[in-house]
């Protein structure tokens, strides 16, 4: 199957059926991301369904939206696994993995997968804005459409004053993505600073859950 645009509406997904097979059921801001892991890592065993990434702006349908994939595909796999933070959810996501009898990455959000989760706990940063390479890409239709920027751009103070750097924390080394990023900094009137992440944090929170793989 071709890959999900980043602001399709509609699940997307890789998959095959089987025993031994995973299925991950996440985030469609972290696709990239599994498809790149699953390739350099030879997890063969695993398929992926992504949910709109869209779903962030409205974290509160998060959970019905995973139960509902969970409920779908269940029954062609041996395992799941759930690819979302707590993500604004206020632990009911969590919940309802736990109802569903499934795991879930353990973490607040996709920032701190990047960063790892220890890492991003230390920092304790809260006057930061983070953006990832998803977010750098979509920042018009994720932050300054969605928060109606483009037709009230007096309201960036109300929703920003409170921040002074916008981070970014890069997952890839792309020089055009870092000027995107720091262009979104100027924008927002915020102060601009890069960390190249890589995979490596993400890729071993992940390699946890997906660590089981299929007989022979």
């Amino acid at each position: 199957m071709r890959r999900p645009d980043d602001n399709e509406l509609t699940e997307q997904g890789w998959s095959a059926t089987g025993a031994g097979r995973v299925l991950l059921i996440a985030c469609g801001a972290l696709a990239h991301e599994i498809l790149a892991l699953k390739r350099v890592n030879g997890w063969n065993h695993l398929d992926l369904v992504c949910l709109p990434a869209i779903l962030h702006n409205r974290p509160e349908r998060i959970p019905a939206a995973v139960a509902e994939a969970v409920t779908r595909h269940r029954a062609a796999h041996e395992r799941l696994f759930v690819v979302y933070a707590d993500c604004g959810t206020g632990g009911a996501l969590q919940r309802v993995c736990a109802d569903l009898g499934v795991e879930m990455l353990p973490g607040p959000h996709c920032y701190s997968f990047f960063e790892g989760n220890a890492v991003f706990a230390e920092r304790g940063e809260v006057t930061a804005f983070y953006l990832t390479d998803f977010l750098a890409r979509q920042f018009d239709a994720f932050v300054w459409r969605s928060l109606g920027l483009d037709r009230n751009p007096d309201l960036r103070d109300d929703y920003f004053g409170n921040y002074e750097t916008l981070v970014y924390l890069a997952q890839t080394d792309d020089p055009r993505l870092t000027e995107i990023a720091r262009g979104c900094a100027d924008r927002l009137g915020l102060a601009f600073e890069r960390r190249f992440t890589g995979l490596a944090p993400f890729a071993a929170l992940l390699a946890d859950g997906v660590k089981d793989n299929p007989p022979g």
